[in-house]
């Protein structure tokens, strides 16, 4: 507990009250102005809503955020160290010079005494500071529509086959494909048992994860992979949708999710998803039991596979899978989540009408079994990614 990151209303209050104590520990990414602050800073206060808060400056920056010129947090972060303070001032003046380790030695530093203090202070080396800088002011201007060659120009890049490939490492594709087209955006939903993050574009939702999943960042990977675009912070209308969707389900009015969900997944595994959405709240099933439903009885294994290769949580319910035993198994968002949304449904499926769009398994058995899934004893000591 000692080491536990504060909440987010903790670390908000601390914004407002400029409270030296969080000072160089977390900093305040804001998504309306993508700049990124001390929480000492004197700047006006953004709204609680628009802001991330982050342990390290390497999280911020890539994230995509730019640093305040008023707080300069880079700078102050350096500390008393004058090499790390000295270059990061020279990367505050210029921040769309392209830096190589030829410059560093220029300056009569060795680059590699200058990557190990970087690496200690910011948890990544300066060149690739540097290099995020530049590539995030880049990926803005394309998005904005503007041309590749004026994009080139606003990173910092001489070379127009050195801009491109940096770009299509970054995002998944060329530089081209980026221009006028919006970027898949990124938000994070507040819930109340832990903060969410959607991914979506203008059409569809493409991911929803508890932050704290551990397999999140290899899961946002693939994504951006998959459909060869980055994810940038950013407000969109189905987020918007997600958002009150997810807030009508936690606050006990209904399972009704009608935003519209991004087809990933082979055939297989979207059968099997579609399968998920139609277990009703309040009711489980087992693996075995989703196979049979589908008609492939001996597909245990494959049902299993498709249920952990979900990315998009509560709304296709992967949740509501249990082992044959009637244990819990496992889940992506952690075991103790599992067991709270499924007592939530349950008593959310009994509160409403029954002419409502839930419906339920009221049997005493089902009952005692719903029941026990809710009490600690029925809780597996292992744990088995949903």
């Amino acid at each position: 507990m000692l080491f536990q990151k504060p909440d987010h209303d903790t670390l908000y209050d601390a914004l407002i009250r400029r409270d030296p104590a969080h000072d160089g520990l977390h900093f305040v990414c804001v998504t309306s102005t993508r700049v990124f602050c001390r929480l000492t800073c004197s700047a006006r206060k953004p709204k609680s809503e628009n802001c991330i808060f982050e342990d390290t400056i390497a999280a911020c920056l890539g994230a995509g955020f730019r640093p305040c010129k008023r707080c300069r947090p880079t700078l102050h972060h350096g500390g008393n160290d004058p090499l790390v303070a000295g270059l990061v001032e020279a990367l505050e003046a210029d921040p769309c010079r392209r830096w190589s380790e030829q410059d560093v030695i220029a300056r009569g530093h060795d680059p590699s005494t200058v990557r190990r203090a970087f690496n200690r202070r910011f948890g990544m080396s300066f060149l690739e500071m540097a290099r995020l800088r530049r590539l995030g002011s880049g990926a803005d201007t394309l998005s904005g529509g503007e041309s590749v060659i004026e994009a080139q120009l606003d990173a910092g890049y001489e070379s127009g086959s050195g801009f491109r490939a940096a770009i299509t490492r970054l995002f998944g594709t060329a530089p081209a494909g980026l221009r006028g087209q919006a970027l898949l955006k990124a938000d994070f939903l507040e819930t109340p048992i832990g903060t969410m993050v959607a991914i979506a574009d203008d059409h569809a939702l493409h991911l929803l994860e508890f932050t704290d999943r551990p397999s999140l960042s290899s899961e946002i990977a693939r994504l951006q992979a998959r459909q060869k675009l980055g994810v940038m912070l950013g407000k969109i209308r189905v987020i918007e949708q997600v958002r009150d969707e997810i807030d009508r389900y936690f606050s006990g009015q209904g399972t009704d999710f009608t935003v519209r969900l991004a087809g990933h997944g082979s055939a297989f595994e979207r059968d099997v998803w579609q399968a998920l959405r139609d277990i009703p709240a309040g009711e489980t099933r087992s693996y075995s039991g989703i196979a049979a439903d589908l008609g492939r009885e001996s597909a245990v294994r494959a049902v299993a596979r498709a249920n952990g290769a979900n990315q998009i949580a509560i709304i296709i319910p992967c949740h509501r899978v249990i082992g044959a035993d009637g244990g819990l198994t496992g889940y992506g968002g952690g075991l103790w989540r599992k067991r709270w949304l499924l007592e939530h449904e349950r008593r959310m499926a009994l509160s409403l009408p029954s002419t409502g769009a839930i419906s339920v398994d009221t049997s005493a058995s089902h009952r005692r079994h719903m029941q026990s899934l809710t009490t600690p004893e029925a809780m597996p000591s292992g744990q088995i990614k949903d």
